[in-house]
This record gives C-alpha cells, structure tokens and sequence, in this order.
C-alpha cells in the first residue's frame, strides 16, 4: 500500500513513474507542458542551443507566448519577441501565440485549453503556479531550467511538503479571490509556505468560479508557495469540458494525507483588503486605507485581468467618471476577455469613465510600459507584486487590490470601498 499522499504528492509521483513519493525526495519527472514568455524564452532558446540537439522534445508540449513587451514597445523588446518568433517557426512550435492571437499567460492558456488538471507544467514565470486551480501540479523556474526542459521534456523536483488552507463558511458580498488571497499572505508573510505545495480546499473556497480560483493560485508565489492546488470539482470540470484539449486525471488528497501546516480561515473573517508598499504581505482592511490618495489605477494583469475582473470593474464604472486627478488604465488579459468586454457593452462603460482601454499586456505590472510611475507616485493595482522599484520609479508606490476596489479607488481619487461611492 503506497503511503497517504497529498494531490501535489500524487502528481509528481505519477510523472516520475513511482508508486508513492515523500517529502525531500529527489526525483526525475516527464513533463507535460514545458513555456516561456518574450522576457524567459531568449534565455531558454539560447541554453537549448547548448545542447547539442537539433529539436525540441515536443513541439506541442512546449509554450510560447511573448506577452511582457508586446507589442514591442522598443528596438530591444522587439529583438527579444524576433528571437522566439524565430525559434517557434523553426521549431514549428504548435502553440505559439502572435500579437493578435496572444494574452497575458497565464490567462490564456487555460482559456485555450492548453493546460488541464493533473498535469505537471514549469514555465519560466513565477506565476506558472496560476495553473494550480485546474488541480495541475505547476511552477515557475528559470530560463536554463526552461531550456533543458525544451530539450528533454524532463526536470528534476525535490518534492514539497505541503501546507492545507481550508475556508470554511461564507463570504461577504463583494470579497473576491484577491481578497482571500491576500488575507493568506498577510497571515503568513512573503515566506510563510516557503518551497510547499499551498492546497486550497473548504466550502467557501468550492463556492468560487474559476477566475476567482485562478487569482488565489496565482499568487500562490507571493506566500513563497512552490504551487497552488484546488482539487478538481464540479465547477473544474465544467470549465474544462469541451476546452482542454488533451485527457485530465484528477487528483485528490487521501483523507489521511500528512500536511507540514494546516490553517482553518472563517470565510467570515475576509474583508476587502489592501496591501500597502512594499510587499503583498502588508496587508490591511480597505476600510481603514481611505487616507491613501492616488495617481494611477491598473486593472488587469494575470491575477485580474479575466472577464469576472472585467466585469466587477465595470459595475463600479458604470454611470460614473474617474477622478481627474487619477489614470486608470483597463488591461482584458487576452483577446477573447477584450472582445467579450466589446459584445458585453463593458468597453463603453470603461470608455464612458475615461478609462484607457489596452490590447492584452503585462506592460505596467512589471514596469514595463502602459503605466509607468513617476516618483512620488501612488497606483492601485489588482496585479501581484508591489516591491519596490516595481511598477516604475523607486520613490513610486504600488497597491494591491481587486478589481472592485481598484475601479472605486480611481473614481474616489483615493481607496475607498465600492460603497464608498455612494456616501
């Protein structure tokens, strides 16, 4: 009988062709997606080219979708994306996403079907762990790793402990999964599930849609998290059904599975929140944020930028104006999301607000264009990283926030709550 397993354990051990597999243990496993973006993949073609081999593993199971600079926003950031162009036409890479057909990531891919529950994917992102919410085994490495992996569709893993949040209860209305997921990391700070698979599990957490699940693994990194998993469930598989284009396995963990931590969160006990500079860990209620005035507000980016993100921003937008001291700046994630924004009448709300709506970039979010911030500068955003220096100049700051909240924010001309609004 192989010991009680974790779902983050059952993965790795069925891609390493073991019966069971424990904490610590180092092991080989076969991979099943293998991706790069415009920044990673130049670095990563540049070591297979090391190699000595003259393909890629697969060129199905390697992704490819330049998204941080793209469209170019320079001669250097063109350069990089004519660099995986090339590599992706002569590699044939089935799934490589052009300007026009890509979006940011790890918003994409799940919506094209590309990545599905029980699959073990390493992309060179960090927020590769987005993926966790279809129940996939998923994470970021770096290029080098990338590249062997393109190479020999294999990577080595030292298996994780993993650590069990499990929300029991009901939410508040307007508390999102950014919301619960920065309630976690302020609980347990930047290095709190350090190198451990984050599972998520409980009623409250089962009441949530897909986006909402995406944001809360997605950011899953920001807790130090090697992955973040929620088991596949009913709304898992309604989702996957007719989209994932290979077969899924579901994974569940044993009732007796041994967890390094185990944290219960009343849903109750989530409120709005906000994470003041200069960590996602510096989290505070929204309510007691107001005093925080604003320049810029970004809604968008891999954590928020689906179309629940969308469509929570626009309920907060519609019928009102940003404040004219703040930019806000809508980014949809992919093309599918922006023109779902077009036919669901949102993009006018946004432009009725004088909003600046943008093709799908991760552009401001990591500071690399589409908002960037001066010194002495304040932005809200609903993306996942305000560290110093991150969104623009080092004297600048950066908050997080959902899209609600972010969308009020920019009306009010400071954070503030939707309710806000109607004071």
């Amino acid at each position: 009988m192989p010991r009680p397993m974790t779902m983050a354990e059952k993965i790795l051990a069925a891609h390493a062709g073991l019966e069971e597999v424990e904490p610590g243990q180092l092991i080989e496993c076969n991979l099943d997606l293998v991706l790069a973006n415009d920044v990673t993949a130049p670095i990563a073609i540049k070591e297979f080219g090391k190699i000595g081999v003259d393909n890629v593993f697969d060129p199905e199971r390697v992704i490819l979708v330049p998204d941080h600079y793209v469209p170019n926003k320079d001669i250097n950031s063109a350069k990089q994306a004519k660099i995986v162009r090339d590599f992706a036409r002569e590699q044939h890479i089935t799934h490589f996403y052009e300007v026009g057909c890509m979006g940011v990531e790890h918003a994409l891919l799940p919506e094209q079907g590309v990545v599905g529950a029980g699959d073990l994917i390493i992309g060179a992102d960090s927020h590769t762990c987005t993926y966790g919410a279809l129940g996939a085994f998923a994470t970021g490495v770096g290029s080098t790793d990338a590249g062997v992996a393109f190479a020999t569709g294999k990577a080595w893993f030292k298996v994780p402990e993993s650590v069990l949040f499990n929300v029991e209860g009901e939410f508040a209305p307007g508390v999102t999964g950014k919301d619960i997921i920065l309630h976690i990391i302020g609980m347990i700070g930047v290095d709190g599930a350090l190198y451990e698979a984050m599972e998520f599990r409980g009623s409250a957490i089962s009441s949530l849609g897909m986006d909402e699940r995406f944001t809360i693994s997605n950011m899953a990194i920001e807790a130090g998290g090697k992955a973040g998993l929620i088991a596949v469930d009913d709304v898992t598989r309604a989702y996957m059904e007719g989209r994932t284009e290979r077969p899924w396995t579901e994974y569940q963990s044993d009732p007796d599975a041994v967890y390094a931590q185990t944290y219960t969160i009343n849903a109750a006990d989530v409120v709005p929140t906000v994470a003041f500079p200069h960590l996602p860990s510096n989290t505070r209620p929204v309510a007691e944020a107001r005093d925080v005035a604003i320049d810029q507000a970004v809604i968008g980016s891999c954590t928020n930028g689906r179309i629940e993100d969308m469509r929570q921003a626009a309920e907060v937008l519609r019928g009102r104006k940003v404040n004219p001291n703040v930019r806000c700046i809508i980014i949809p994630a992919t093309q599918q999301v922006y023109r779902q924004c077009i036919d669901e009448g949102l993009t006018d709300v946004f432009l009725d607000a004088n909003c600046a709506v943008s093709t799908p970039t991760c552009g401001p979010c990591l500071g690399g264009y589409m908002g960037i911030l001066a010194a002495g500068e304040r932005a809200i955003a609903t993306t996942n990283r305000n560290f110093v220096g991150r969104m623009g100049d080092p004297q600048s700051e950066v908050y997080l926030a959902s899209p609600a909240v972010a969308a009020a924010s920019a009306v009010l001309g400071h954070i503030g709550l939707p309710s806000d609004l109607d004071d």
